[in-house]
């Protein structure tokens, strides 16, 4: 795996986490999926943030 450098302060140790709050597929749906951060442990700069389940929001064909 490629070693990653923060852009704020050259910091290499990066982890991962999510907040309480899923993205809802529809504002009364009870469904939702995860937002997962990827963000520097030594000053919390955010470098990428993704979506766990993408599947929610693909239209049933």
């Amino acid at each position: 795996m490629e070693q990653k450098e923060c852009l704020k302060c050259k910091g290499t140790e990066f982890v991962e986490g999510t907040d309480f709050m899923p993205i809802k597929t529809s504002y009364m749906s009870m469904k939702g999926a995860n937002k997962i951060f990827t963000f520097c442990l030594n000053c919390g700069e955010v470098d990428s943030i993704r979506i766990e389940n993408t599947t929610l929001f693909k239209k049933n064909r």
